[in-house]
């Protein structure tokens, strides 16, 4: 269970990771705070593409980056965006490939939170790892 100064240094992480944001064709910022299961929290801000299919959302970002660094358990996810807007669906698939429980924060830039909810409720009937397990 987390308490509640670890959400808030959540969010707060999320805010800051959301400046670095390159969003020169939507101006929607995206910032997320990933807490591994060790306790190091990793940032990551979207950054868009003039072909827009090669652009990263926030949450990919953040999880690349810690998997890059040789995380692989995650505990809790916070993402910011200007209204509190939640994760697309590839990002809540690529955290379902490393956290299938994770708690997942979602904030507006002001750090208020609109919602606290698990991986399984935003993506329930997930396809994971184990369905390829032989």
């Amino acid at each position: 269970m987390l308490t509640e100064a670890i959400k808030k240094e959540l969010v707060s992480q999320a805010i800051e990771a959301q400046k670095s944001a390159y969003v020169p064709y939507s101006h929607y910022q995206v910032g997320a705070a990933l807490l591994t299961s060790d306790g190091k929290i990793v940032q990551g801000s979207n950054i868009e593409n003039a072909v827009y299919p090669l652009t990263l959302c926030a949450e990919r970002v953040a999880v690349f980056k810690a998997v890059s660094e040789g995380e692989r358990q995650f505990e809790a996810i916070a993402v910011v965006t200007r209204n509190g807007g939640t994760p697309c669906g590839s990002c809540r698939q690529v955290l379902r490939e490393f956290a299938k429980d994770i708690l997942v924060l979602i904030a507006d830039e002001e750090g208020v939170l609109h919602q606290e909810v698990t991986l399984e409720q935003l993506l329930p009937y997930s396809f994971g790892p184990e369905d390829l397990a032989e």
